[in-house]
């Protein structure tokens, strides 16, 4: 009998600890990755800056390219400038938008890109998607997953605390994606892919129930590396599906609505996790999910991000606009205003002030 598998995109390389940079030249000379030590380099004008100067003495074959930001127009600059250069690879060294950058340059130029993340403040470590500015406001591209994943954890630890308690909310709210995926099974007969599904929830419950703190390696080290699954199932997936439900079309909301007020990407997808599920009837769960989010110093109420109760109603009722298509507890409900009302003071009761 054949035995008939599939074959799961997904980095050759994954090297999550304290001190991984150290290695980073030769995680790079991986004859897969670069036969030749030809390699450009994207880094920001910050920490990756800063990085370089201590780096560079291990990559002579390397050409350092600055990035300014996180938009459309740089990620092309950045592939315009590389595309004659014959690297072997491209990496990204930095936070979410130089990766971004990177990924979609080299995408665009068809080169393997290696991900060097100097901060765990979202799952697009990983993912086979560049999320980036453009005239219209924020786009998604897709991209392939990185061929390597490089995460040193004392970098980590360095960067503002912020990020990392970003990173937390957006791994939880895999839990609540993932519920509403089953939703979407049930109702409309939606396909599941049960491996990303798997993932991306384990990935989640792991930071969940993992009782450390956001200045513990062993904690860290789990976080990352529910990134970087997460990342994967997506990829497993061919969309977001596994990682994004109501708690991103909240999120996508605030940005849209309030574009200069907004929070944190995953401040607000774990506020908007705890209260999908919490929409969904699993009232145990979503108490559980907010003690942990402010055990970590994450919100669990819109008043502890700026927002009123009112502003907070009118966010949620435009969640399901920003995913056209998209099946979650939000469009299953269709809740107005009043009942949207009702239902946050009854959440707000539960979880406590």
């Amino acid at each position: 009998m054949p035995v008939l598998t599939r074959l799961i995109p997904s980095p050759v390389v994954v090297d999550i600890r304290p001190g991984a940079l150290d290695d980073l030249a030769s995680v790079l000379s991986d004859q897969r990755i670069s036969h030749s030590g030809k390699l450009a380099v994207a880094v920001s004008g910050g920490s990756g800056a800063r990085l370089r100067e201590r780096l560079a003495p291990a990559l002579p074959g390397a050409t350092w390219y600055e990035v300014g930001g996180g938009t459309l127009d740089d990620a092309v600059r950045l592939a315009d400038a590389i595309k004659s250069g014959h690297y072997d690879a491209v990496v990204g060294l930095g936070g979410g938008k130089i990766i971004d950058c990177a990924k979609f340059a080299s995408a665009r130029v068809g080169l393997p890109l290696v991900a060097v993340a100097t901060n765990l403040a979202h799952d697009g470590l990983c993912s086979p998607v560049a999320t980036l500015d453009n005239d219209a406001g924020r786009g998604s591209y897709g991209v392939p997953n990185p061929i390597a994943v490089v995460i040193d954890l004392d970098v980590i630890r360095e960067a503002p605390v912020r990020f990392v308690r970003s990173g937390i909310g957006d791994a939880l709210s895999n839990i609540s994606a993932v519920a509403d995926w089953e939703l979407a099974s049930r109702v409309n007969g939606e396909k599941i892919d049960g491996l990303a599904a798997a993932m991306a929830r384990q990935a989640g419950e792991a930071v969940l129930r993992h009782p450390g703190g956001v200045g513990d390696d062993a904690f860290l080290q789990v976080l990352a590396e529910a990134l970087v699954l997460t990342g994967i199932a997506m990829s497993v997936s061919g969309d977001s599906r596994p990682s994004s439900g109501a708690c991103h079309e909240i999120n996508h909301a605030f940005d849209l609505l309030f574009p200069k007020r907004a929070a944190s990407h995953g401040e607000q997808c774990g506020l908007g996790a705890a209260f999908a599920m919490y929409l969904r009837g699993a009232h145990e769960e979503s108490a559980y999910m907010a003690e942990v989010l402010r055990r970590h110093g994450l919100p669990v109420l819109p008043e502890e991000i700026g927002f009123t109760v009112d502003e907070f109603v009118q966010v949620v009722e435009f969640a399901p606009q920003t995913r056209p298509g998209r099946y979650t507890i939000l469009e299953h409900l269709d809740l107005k205003t009043n009942q949207i009302k009702d239902i946050y003071s009854d959440y707000a009761k539960a979880i406590g002030s």
